[in-house]
């Protein structure tokens, strides 16, 4: 059985890489989905009419930021997964400078979002749905900021997809399904009701799979942006003046205006005030260096730092030797996620409002001492570490890391054995999209943009769904004191792009939706093709496997110890020494992703596109 399962992979390593095996004929590969070879340009996100509207701005002309622009503005207008009241953040690497750009367009908690009002709401945490849930709306400005900054086109061409979209489109299964699941909920709240549910009193309420879904507010919202570049350059402005004529009446004008009445109508907290006074942020990006190859996430409002504490404890094992989803190789990447995801829920948070030890915990001496806590088997009670000493300081709140470390060290064993109900998966997981771009220039994108997902309130007559995100924050200084709300501060979420570098050049752009496991994915598919060799689109469709032993960022945060879904061709001897080392398994059919990635072939000059098989995700190259 072992040589069977030796042979398999053997077989995995030759897909797509011009050659074959005897019987699989020529040109044909074990991939479910063929690699996206492009010269020119590659476009790749989670929705496959998404797709189709970056390739039009590429075959319009436009650089790679232009085409991530339309193509987040255009997956926001399909629902589902985002909308446009929530948040974007991205990676751009630019061609000229040679530099990665962090682009944080993530709102913050509005006047009146503290500690205290939650509680006084009878609240453990902040709620998952309604108004309540809402940061202020991060995509549009997002959108507008990095194509002002980095982009060549107008407001209006790259809006063109989203307002053809918002004029009708034939809705999605997945989308107009979803409206039909959550019917009851977005029943609660009047704008939503008018927009998602066409046809209220039949039997189904929603839109049918295939009808031309029409959202009429959201069109006249866009037409508003459009107008305001319009009066802007007719009045002489420049291409970069007349987008930020359109975010200011976003964000300041009559659009900010009501989006503020129809929130607080709906028992929002929202101002005029938190609107006009958000704005994006472009910051320097975090990094480490994992065997020679620069790894970029964003900073510690995400959960992107983890992804580098994980490679940095990694570094000190023999990953190759181990064999790909060896039982040892796949306990050893376990045991550094759950130290990595564990001083992940203790310490990140906004760095405009907290001073996170950053510093420290991407320390390599750190993450020396963390590895050596990796055990034989599985241990269930990891909590976080004291990262301070890495960059001579003090910890601030070393009475509650102790506290905390204390509570999870009187866990008993029935708090390790809780079965995993299905609201607790959808929670941990809950999807987003993901954007990847590339162009000949050499402009590099990577976003992964979220909120305002079905259920989403719609906030009075624009059109735009609000965010769910305030969420993410807790309520308890003893389990994140960095990460609790206050006005104007964002929430720690769990949204993710990623970039890495070689000799100064980009190696790959990658990222995927799916909450807490984001970077779960992410470590996996770089690791497939760092250390086992596999080309891009081998790596997103590769059996990952998925921890819970973290605490979800979503719903009443709750964590299960032990857990681990392997993807149900998982050979018995693995799940039965995996067993033996105290893991708790689940199998599923798919555990790929849905992972999106972009490969640069340096020596070719061309781009590999990879897009796992795991949803509805897509990619167009030329």
């Amino acid at each position: 059985m072992k040589k069977l399962y030796a042979f398999a992979i053997f077989i995995c390593s030759f897909s797509a890489s011009g050659q074959g095996l005897p019987g699989l004929g020529v040109g044909t590969t074990p991939n479910n989905k063929p690699i996206l070879h492009g010269k020119n340009w590659v476009a790749i996100t989670g929705k496959p009419l998404g797709a189709t509207a970056g390739a039009s701005i590429f075959q319009q002309g436009g650089n790679a930021v232009d085409a991530a622009c339309a193509m987040i503005a255009a997956t926001s207008t399909m629902w589902d997964v985002l909308s446009w009241g929530g948040e974007t953040q991205a990676l751009i690497y630019n061609p000229h400078t040679k530099k990665v750009i962090a682009i944080n367009a993530l709102g913050y908690a509005p006047t009146g979002a503290t500690v205290d009002f939650y509680k006084s709401e009878g609240m453990d945490y902040p709620p998952q749905y309604g108004t309540l849930a809402a940061t202020t709306p991060g995509t549009p400005g997002g959108i507008m900021t990095m194509l002002a900054e980095y982009g060549t086109m107008s407001l209006e061409q790259i809006l063109k997809p989203s307002m053809d979209l918002a004029k009708g489109y034939p809705i999605e299964a997945q989308t107009a399904n979803a409206i039909e699941a959550q019917k009851a909920r977005i029943k609660g709240w009047p704008y939503s009701k008018k927009i998602f549910l066409p046809h209220l009193g039949e039997e189904r309420e929603a839109p049918e799979v295939g009808e031309i879904f029409v959202q009429e507010d959201l069109y006249q919202t866009l037409s508003k942006l459009v107008e305001a570049e319009r009066e802007a350059l007719a009045a002489g402005k420049s291409r970069k003046e007349a987008i930020y004529a359109a975010y200011d009446r976003f964000y300041k004008g009559d659009i900010a205006k009501e989006i503020v009445r129809g929130t607080r109508e709906q028992g929002g907290l929202f101002t005029e005030a938190d609107l006009a006074n958000w704005s994006v942020k472009i910051e320097e990006p975090l990094h480490v260096n994992y065997k020679g190859i620069d790894v970029y996430k964003l900073q510690e409002w995400t959960q992107g730092p983890a992804l580098l504490q994980s490679l940095n404890i990694l570094e000190n094992f023999d990953l190759k030797s181990m064999g790909y989803n060896s039982a040892n190789y796949i306990h050893t990447v376990y045991q550094a996620m759950s130290l990595a995801f564990a001083d992940r829920d203790f310490y990140y948070g906004d760095p405009a409002f907290v001073d996170s030890p950053m510093e420290g915990l991407l320390s390599k001496e750190y993450a020396k001492e963390r590895a050596k806590l990796i055990q034989e088997s599985n241990d269930p009670k990891i909590g976080a570490g004291d990262p301070y000493p890495y960059q001579n300081g003090t910890n601030p709140y070393l009475d509650l890391l102790k506290k905390n470390q204390q509570e999870i060290a009187a866990l008993s064993v029935d708090d390790f054995n809780q079965e995993l109900d299905p609201q607790f998966i959808q929670d941990f997981q809950s999807g987003t999209t993901s954007v990847e771009t590339a162009d000949a220039e050499g402009w590099v994108v990577s976003v992964t943009p979220s909120g305002g997902w079905i259920p989403a309130v719609v906030a009075g007559n624009t059109g735009v769904g609000l965010s769910q995100r305030m969420q993410s924050f807790v309520l308890d200084e003893n389990l994140n004191p960095y990460n609790l709300p206050e006005p104007g501060k964002r929430p720690r979420v769990t949204l993710t792009p990623s970039l890495a570098l070689k000799d100064g050049k980009p190696l790959l752009a990658f990222a995927v939706q799916g909450g807490d496991s984001q970077d779960q994915n992410l470590l996996q598919l770089f690791l497939n093709i760092v250390e086992f060799g596999m080309d891009v689109q081998e790596a997103t469709e590769a059996a990952n496997f998925n921890s819970y032993q973290m605490q979800s960022s979503f719903g009443d945060h709750e964590i299960r110890p032990g857990a681990i879904v392997l993807r149900e061709d998982t050979p018995s001897w693995i799940s039965k020494e995996l067993s033996q080392r105290g893991y708790k398994i689940e199998l599923w059919n798919k555990t790929s992703g849905p992972l999106n990635a972009i490969w640069f072939d340096w020596k070719h000059g061309s781009f590999w596109g990879g897009s796992s098989d795991y949803g509805d995700d897509y990619g167009i190259a030329w």
